[in-house]
């Protein structure tokens, strides 16, 4: 049988699809329409491009960007209402027949991206000049950049088209697969997002329990989660040859927006400042009264009971901090539950995990939660609503310039989490509750920022050997992830034979390769803007917020640059890493205070 959590209140938080579309049959009218205006937007201007003034220009983008929000518009209903059923046929029947259409009608305009790449220097530099495409540079700029890497229309026609059967089917096969995948824990058969919850349960036997739960449904899935792996990181390994990319992390850094220096500054620094890990987990075993400390011990809480959230208190605490912060700030976010833009509760067949998808601009976002009350599904939701402000205010940028790339994609989510901490932190006057709330910030930030340049690492090692050494069996890939987990835990927590098999279902290394040193970037970035708003106060806000609204509308740098932070620094990553260190060295002494 399956068990459900105890109840939180968040039981009954579902949200509203129906401000996308309220009947499949609207749905099915846009996708026709969407497909014809495509193929009359071909007709119109393919070969013409280069001969396009700049009014002329925008007058094409801009029937561009409403062909991009309507058929995105209907690819976020099929999704979204995929996401809390995975194992409904007809729905993921819906989202393949979308995601075609999807593809037919984008099939139509992939020529209008390879002739601008084509087009001459001077008359690009003499489009992106004028004011009259001031709305669409940074997007036309960023194709520029890529040209290199844009290969001939046929040729990209044909990416396009074998893509829906190729990684994304795999994407939806690794999602489908999990989500209906049952773990066996204390006689009763759990999704996989309950029993990873039992690993930050007080008692130790629970954990261990959960923990061997997990490995063995995992082993169980062995052979097919081994497949998707090897057939993802072929399919991108060959993906990159074909459109020239020479590192495997090279196409996601271009589409961050950022240099490979910058990149591997940010894994050096972190990489060398292991010792931040072992210092931590060390404090965490004695904090514990542990002998040793191993895997399935590192979300452990202190104290002998945890504490819990209702939806109700959550809600009001999280209001409560966005508020303070800035007032419309706090009334966006309060936007999300009161127009059902939440699915909260964890369900068998659901999505696990949490995001916020931000939708269209003509629309507004929507996050998927699996909320059972732990102090970090707080922080999960807060962490979601800061992705759900910014991609709020900046839909007024357009549907190109609406999202960020993922290193800045990350800052609203974890400033979010941040003013959250703070203001619980300010509330506790017993040194044995805040010693309790800093040490769940810093598993916060160990997992952020430390495990995630880990499993960039992880990854940096199955996309090289997947490479040169053909297809991997799950024990290579059990070999990479210990030697680079091993790295960074050193001594300080004991990895068991279990752990080698959680590799397996982390879906960031399949849904979008490379993703996860975004994590870092965002943290470290945040502390760092964190630091600057003590420094400034209320001014703060205003610039903050115009930096979230701003959305992806020029570099990052530049953006970031406005609040007085250099990301082209190398030494900026220290300051960040050095907060991590003030943050351990105060739950040092809390443990002292309240020893």
């Amino acid at each position: 049988m399956t068990a459900m959590p105890p109840a939180t209140g968040a039981e009954q938080v579902r949200w509203n699809l129906a401000d996308l579309y309220e009947d499949h049959a609207t749905l099915d009218a846009d996708l026709r329409q969407s497909e014809t205006d495509a193929e009359a937007f071909a007709a119109r201007y393919r070969g013409r491009v280069a001969d396009l003034d700049a009014s002329a220009f925008a007058e094409a983008m801009a029937t561009l960007a409403d062909l991009h929000d309507r058929v995105g518009r209907a690819f976020t209903y099929a999704y979204l209402h995929w996401s809390t059923a995975t194992e409904d046929a007809a729905r993921g029947a819906l989202l393949q027949k979308v995601r075609e259409a999807y593809t037919r009608t984008g099939q139509h305009l992939i020529f209008f991206d390879v002739e601008w790449a084509e087009l001459d220097e001077a008359k690009a530099d003499t489009l992106l000049a004028d004011d009259a495409l001031a709305s669409y540079r940074h997007y036309l700029e960023l194709k520029r950049e890529a040209r290199e890497h844009i290969l001939s229309e046929p040729e990209e026609k044909i990416l396009s088209e074998k893509a829906v059967t190729g990684w994304s089917a795999w994407n939806r096969f690794f999602d489908e697969t999990l989500g209906a995948a049952r773990f066996s824990f204390e006689g009763e058969d759990l999704p996989l997002q309950q029993v990873l919850t039992k690993l930050h349960e007080p008692n130790r036997a629970t954990r261990e329990a959960a923990q061997a739960s997990v490995t063995e449904g995992l082993v169980r899935l062995q052979r097919p989660l081994t497949y998707v792996f090897n057939t993802i990181l072929a399919d991108k390994a060959s993906t990159d040859r074909l459109r020239g990319y020479t590192h495997w992390l090279d196409a996601r850094n271009e589409s961050n927006e950022i240099q490979r220096a910058s990149v591997e500054a940010l894994i050096e620094a972190v990489t060398g400042r292991y010792d931040l890990v072992h210092r931590f987990y060390g404090l965490k075993r004695r904090l514990l009264g542990l002998d040793t400390l191993v895997d399935y011990d590192r979300y452990a809480p202190l104290g002998e009971t945890a504490e819990t959230y209702d939806w109700t208190r959550a809600r009001e605490t999280i209001l409560d901090a966005y508020g303070a912060f800035h007032p419309e700030m706090g009334r966006i976010a309060g936007l999300f539950f009161e127009g059902n833009w939440i699915d909260a509760p964890p369900e068998a067949g659901k999505r696990g995990g949490a995001f916020s998808h931000g939708a269209v601009p003509s629309a507004h976002p929507y996050i998927l939660l699996n909320f059972t009350g732990k102090v970090r599904d707080v922080q999960t939701l807060a962490h979601e609503l800061g992705h759900g402000i910014h991609q709020y205010v900046s839909r007024d940028q357009g549907v190109f310039h609406a999202d960020t790339p993922l290193t800045t994609a990350e800052t609203a989510s974890v400033f979010g989490e941040m003013l959250v901490f703070q203001r619980l932190l300010a509330t506790l006057d017993d040194p044995a509750d805040r010693l309790s709330l800093l040490v769940e910030k810093i598993d916060d930030s160990m997992a952020t920022v430390f495990r995630q340049v880990t499993m960039n690492r992880f990854e940096d090692r199955i996309h090289e050997a997947r490479r040169t050494e053909g297809e991997l069996p799950p024990a290579a890939f059990a070999e990479h992830w210990m030697t680079t987990q091993r790295a960074m835990y050193g001594d300080s927590v004991t990895l068991t034979d279990n752990y080698r098999h959680w590799w397996s279902y982390i879906p960031h290394f399949v849904h979008t390769p490379g993703y996860v040193y975004a994590y870092a970037f965002g943290e470290l970035l945040v502390l760092a803007l964190y630091a600057r708003y003590l420094e400034e106060g209320p001014a703060f806000a205003e610039k903050y917020l115009a930096l979230l609204a701003a959305g992806g509308s020029d570099w990052p740098h530049i953006l970031v640059g406005r609040l007085g932070i250099d990301l082209q620094d190398p030494a900026f990553w220290d300051q960040g890493l050095d907060a991590i260190a003030v943050l351990i060295e105060e739950a040092e002494h809390a443990a002292v205070v309240s020893a």
